[in-house]
């Protein structure tokens, strides 16, 4: 009889397991957060308020895309040295970051159509002699460590030049021009533009037609085919409805 009810006993507690797996919760689709890497000290591209919040332009044409791709994101700060080998490890899913589309960085991740054209400048102060990239030769110039402003002068002066002076990021480049220890800095043209517009000083920009035109894009991780075209899709849906402009005139006050 004790085994018998020993049966009955365990019959009783599988069926009961039974039914509680049964009235669990169902598993629901919700789409995985991909995580955004972006430098946020590279106003008005991106940066962090007082708040830590991230906010810029970049920002924001990558929100608008993701809207239309339906896919959910977070950002996170993340240093540029570190940026492309965040991307490469897995540790993020999508990279936007002011970042130039070249040869280089095409051979090491994927890029998206390009969404922000920009050309690199030159900022010296306002009694500088300087009026082309040539007549850098000889002084002290700052750029952002890894950069396409850094790669240009360092065409020009040599990568190992001591006057090149690297810096983490190109507002610490201008607060140190302003300080008279550089000569110059070499920069994108959305960076220095804003920095100009928000900082009182005695600079004066030169452009040069030695320096070409650059294209940013957004980066995958290479072979995210499926993730590329959902972004490239989203990029030219907010290009087709007027979404991507109405962001271009907050930041830069002119139709792109």
């Amino acid at each position: 009889m004790k085994s018998i009810s020993y049966l009955i006993l365990g019959l009783s507690l599988l069926l009961t397991s039974a039914c509680i797996k049964k009235t669990e919760a169902p598993q629901t689709n919700k789409p995985k957060t991909l995580l955004v890497g972006t430098d946020a000290a590279y106003a008005p591209f991106e940066s962090e308020n007082a708040s830590k919040e991230i906010l810029g332009f970049d920002v924001e044409i990558l929100k608008a895309v993701a809207a239309k791709a339906e896919i959910e994101l977070q950002f996170i700060n993340t240093p540029w040295e570190g940026l492309f080998t965040q991307l490469a490890s897995g540790d993020r899913d999508i990279l936007i970051s002011a970042i130039t589309i070249n040869d280089a960085r095409k051979a090491q991740m994927d890029f998206s159509d390009p969404y922000f054209e920009a050309v690199q400048l030159i900022v010296v102060p306002a009694k500088s002699k300087v009026q082309k990239s040539e007549d850098l030769k000889k002084l002290k110039v700052g750029v952002q460590t890894g950069t396409t402003g850094d790669d240009v002068v360092s065409s020009l002066l040599g990568k190992s030049n001591p006057n090149i002076k690297r810096f983490e990021g190109t507002p610490l480049a201008l607060k140190e021009l302003q300080n008279d220890a550089i000569d110059a800095v070499v920069a994108d043209n959305g960076v220095i533009n804003n920095f100009l517009a928000n900082n009182k000083s005695t600079f004066k920009v030169i452009s040069d037609k030695a320096f070409a035109k650059e294209s940013y894009g957004i980066a995958v991780k290479k072979g995210n085919a499926e993730l590329l075209e959902k972004i490239n899709k989203g990029l030219a849906a907010i290009k087709s409805d007027g979404t991507y402009d109405r962001i271009y005139q907050t930041y830069f006050a002119e139709k792109k």
